[in-house]
């Protein structure tokens, strides 16, 4: 998640296939959730992809009640079945309060399943100054892969659970909120360039900085509203934003990679439409610039890769015909437009991510795939990514948690608004959001 950090971690996947079901996508279908939908009709390629996401949060999870991991939820599936990612848990948090929401399961499931997870974070799992490791092993609940302590991945639960906490109430909000309170935010800034690091660990000490535009929003307003440890709101406007644009496109503030998930993260919880920052930027453009962008960009090649079209687009961090790989993304990069990778992998975790950025072109990617490449859809909806510009063409075996979650999270903000209508109502989060100092636009 890191430009500095991002080849520190090797993924190993399995070889193991899932069996491709069928299904016959009907024209349009009507939510049916609670009080929190609207009732526009919907493609039902929107209800198959949310509800097969939710599986893997449900169904990926340490259910053993007596083990130190309970709740824990998976990196991957199939592949490393021993490890879970704290990313994983947190964007798992806010997706059993929509499968509560949604049916998917009872109410009362949910709250067990999200208070036993919480438990865990709080007793359970290793910590420093209350952040977590990024990788965790399952059942001891330990650090695995000697993995660092991360900061963005912790902000990820952290969001996840306030989510749960303003959803599910009572114990549920106590718990996740004494799991926000025990982060001691200023531990993790360097003072000397008032920035964030970016990771820590017993052995090599602190890490990188966030000191380019990525997905670390959610790291300024959290650590801002804490009402225990908070941290300089003016850390928000200590990274370098550097502007640039696509084939004559509009200027936006650009990540290091291009990956359309910088883009995304963020704005799955903190809602920020219509808002400015006191330099006057509009993030949410912003990220709709990018993501415009992005889309030209897999546009204007697919002469040279077969697999990109105006229906297959969003390039973002995910698995390739080689392994896991971070930079893939789309100009502009860097400083120069050298820092991302293209090979023709495409994952539709960046287009159903982008939805409420770009809903219409979002759709049409998620049914194009469906239709099209029945080789791409699995027990837990999409998988990762596919390559039709390799021989033979190559399609992911895995599920990753966060591509899920991304996935789930911006369709169900898209379908209904949940994620922001109970995530922004928490208190905290909200004053995090005014003391860095965004404002509606007049």
């Amino acid at each position: 998640m890191c430009r500095k950090l991002f080849n520190n971690t090797i993924f190993v996947l399995l070889i193991t296939l899932l069996l491709i079901p069928t299904f016959t996508i009907g024209a349009t279908s009507t939510s049916s959730t609670n009080d929190s939908t609207t009732n526009k009709k919907e493609p039902e390629i929107l209800e198959l992809e949310s509800r097969k996401s939710f599986d893997f949060f449900w169904q990926e999870a340490n259910t053993n009640k007596d083990s130190k991991g309970y709740g824990l939820i998976r990196d991957r599936a199939p592949g490393n079945p021993q490890i879970s990612s704290i990313a994983s848990v947190g964007f798992g948090l806010t997706a059993i309060a929509i499968g509560a929401e949604r049916g998917w399961v009872t109410y009362e499931q949910a709250y067990e399943r999200v208070l036993g997870t919480l438990n865990t974070l709080l007793n359970n799992v290793p910590q420093e100054n209350g952040f977590f490791y990024h990788f965790l092993d399952m059942e001891t609940a330990k650090r695995a892969w000697n993995s660092e302590v991360s900061i963005i991945d912790t902000a990820i639960a952290l969001c996840g659970a306030l989510t749960a906490g303003e959803y599910f109430g009572g114990e549920v909000k106590q718990k996740a909120e004494q799991l926000y309170k025990r982060v001691n935010w200023p531990w993790f800034v360097d003072n000397k360039v008032k920035q964030f690091y970016m990771a820590y660990s017993p052995e090599k000490g602190f890490q990188g900085h966030w000191d380019f535009y990525a997905e670390q929003f959610m790291l300024y307003f959290l650590a801002a509203g804490s009402p225990t440890f908070p941290a300089d709101p003016n850390l928000f406007y200590s990274f370098q934003r550097h502007y640039g644009s696509y084939g004559g496109g509009k200027r936006f503030i650009h990540s290091w990679f291009g990956s359309i998930f910088t883009y995304q993260f963020s704005f799955a919880w903190f809602d920020l439409r219509n808002m400015i920052d006191k330099s006057g930027v509009d993030w949410w453009e912003n990220s709709v610039i990018a993501i415009t962008s992005n889309r030209k960009y897999c546009i204007d090649n697919k002469g040279k890769f077969k697999t990109f079209g105006e229906n297959s687009w969003g390039l973002t961090a995910c698995d390739g015909p080689k392994g896991y790989e971070g930079r893939y993304g789309t100009p502009p990069s860097g400083y120069n437009n050298d820092q991302h990778y293209v090979d023709g992998t495409v994952p539709p975790a960046g287009a159903a991510g982008s939805i409420v950025f770009l809903p219409d072109e979002s759709i049409a990617a998620l049914e194009y795939y469906y239709k099209n490449y029945p080789q791409l859809w699995g027990k837990y909806g999409f998988k990762d990514a596919y390559n039709i510009d390799v021989k033979p063409a190559w399609y992911a075996q895995d599920v990753i948690g966060i591509d899920k979650g991304i996935t789930l999270l911006m369709i169900e903000n898209y379908r209904s608004e949940f994620v922001w209508k109970y995530f922004m109502k928490n208190a905290y989060v909200q004053s995090g959001i005014e003391k860095v100092g965004l404002k509606k636009k007049n």
